[in-house]
Formats: C-alpha cells, sequence, structure tokens
C-alpha cells in the first residue's frame, strides 16, 4: 500500500491568501515534460507541500522524482533562489533562471573549445603561483583554502564558482586583500572554464544578488509568462 506525502487534493489553499508569506518558502509548482517551474504565489490552488519547509525532504522529492531540471524565477528572492540550487545540487538534478530569452544564447562550439585549451594552458602556467598561495594562506590564514558560490551562467544555469578564500569568520585577512587587490582570489575559476561553466571572454557571471536586482527592472520578464497554462506538478509516493 502507498500514501501520498502530500495531503489530498481536498486540502487545497489560494496561494494569495493575505496570510501566506513568501519568505516562509511558499511558492507555485508547475509541472512541464520533466521541467520544473518555481514561479512566485499565484492565483492557483494547490496542495500545501511540507518539502517546501525541509531541504532535506526536497532533496529527497526531487531525487526521486522524473524532475530531469528545475527552471526557478528569480522574483523568488535571493534566500529561496539559495535554498532551491542548494537542494538541487544535493540531487544532482540542474536548476535554471528563468531569464529573457536575449541570454539565452548558447556559446558556439568553436568558443568552448577555445576557451578550453586557454584555461588550460593558463591553468599550467599559473599553477605554481597557486600553490605558492595555498601555501601561504595555510601560514597565514588557516582555514579552508576555496569557497564556492552561486553564479548564474550560459541559458541561466546556476553554478558554483569557485574561488581562493580571502576571509576568516567574515573579516577579510591582510592576505586575502592583497589577493583581491590584483583578483588572485579568481584564479580558481579556470576550473569552472574547464567545466563550461563560464567563459574567459565576454561579460561577468551574475551573482544571485545580481540576479534578483536585475529582475526588477521593466525590461527583464519571466520567459515563461507567455507559456500556455502548464499542470500542478504532482508528487506521489508512486513516482517518488
Amino acid at each position: 500500500m502507498t500514501t501520498s506525502i502530500i495531503p489530498t487534493l481536498e486540502n487545497l489553499y489560494d496561494v494569495t491568501q493575505p496570510h501566506q508569506d513568501n519568505r516562509s518558502g511558499y511558492c507555485t509548482l508547475h509541472w512541464r515534460r520533466g521541467k520544473l517551474l518555481v514561479k512566485p504565489l499565484g492565483r492557483v490552488k494547490q496542495p500545501y507541500l511540507p518539502s517546501l519547509d525541509s531541504k532535506r525532504t526536497l532533496v529527497e522529492c526531487l531525487e526521486h522524482s522524473p524532475v530531469n531540471l528545475v527552471s526557478i524565477d528569480p522574483k523568488l528572492g535571493e534566500a529561496l533562489l539559495r535554498f532551491w540550487a542548494e537542494a538541487c545540487e544535493e540531487a544532482q538534478k540542474p536548476i535554471f533562471l528563468s531569464i529573457p530569452t536575449s541570454n539565452k544564447l548558447p556559446k558556439q562550439p568553436l568558443q568552448r573549445l577555445i576557451d578550453w585549451i586557454a584555461a588550460l594552458v593558463l591553468l599550467l602556467l599559473v599553477s605554481p603561483v597557486m600553490l605558492g598561495l595555498i601555501v601561504l594562506m595555510q601560514v597565514y590564514s588557516p582555514g579552508s583554502f576555496f569557497c564556492r558560490e552561486w553564479r548564474v551562467g550560459e541559458r541561466g544555469k546556476l553554478f558554483r564558482a569557485m574561488r581562493f578564500c580571502t576571509t576568516t569568520k567574515h573579516n577579510i585577512t591582510p592576505l586575502g586583500r592583497w589577493m583581491r587587490k590584483y583578483s588572485l582570489d579568481n584564479l580558481p575559476q579556470l576550473l569552472n572554464v574547464l567545466r563550461g561553466d563560464m567563459s574567459l571572454t565576454g561579460s561577468c557571471c551574475w551573482t544571485l544578488e545580481d540576479a534578483v536586482q536585475l529582475n526588477k527592472l521593466p525590461e527583464i520578464s519571466a520567459s515563461w509568462e507567455v507559456e500556455a497554462q502548464p499542470h500542478l506538478l504532482h508528487l506521489d509516493s508512486q513516482t517518488l
């Protein structure tokens, strides 16, 4: 006998009721052909999902669901973007930010090859410098060598950009200040270029904060707003 992880469909609520608070994790989930759309609250009735309150439960739902990728609206805010990004990372599901179509153009194969070769050559050239920095960090600021920050890459894909840690308990170290002055803290991002997350040319990748702020501009609109009305997501133990 199987039981559903969510309440029955009789327990629907209007997600725009005044008592619902967007900061508490409420959002509208739409399902379309293996793609999970995570949008702000709207005039859609759907069951309350306990998984939205627990990252561990959400990870388990994503791991056992037929979701191929998650597309999330930046209007949800930085906190929820980070919550979903970390859950998708643990569940090994790709997550994309919904951004204007003009910013989703993929890099050409030749550009990818050039980036890969250039990043590999640069990484070999600066590897002694990176090793020296790791030794200095071990001596003057022991702790984690690398930090991984969320960035928005090609087609809106969220990924972790690597950097040398320049702070301890939120305070920048003297060595970290010197590294930032000459942008040496960004050298590990050559590994991201090798993985295809970033490019050596073009504009810088957005942070989650940048994406949320840019989405507040009038000309920024979510690409799924013109799509056909999708079906509500059904998370049930038979598929999980």
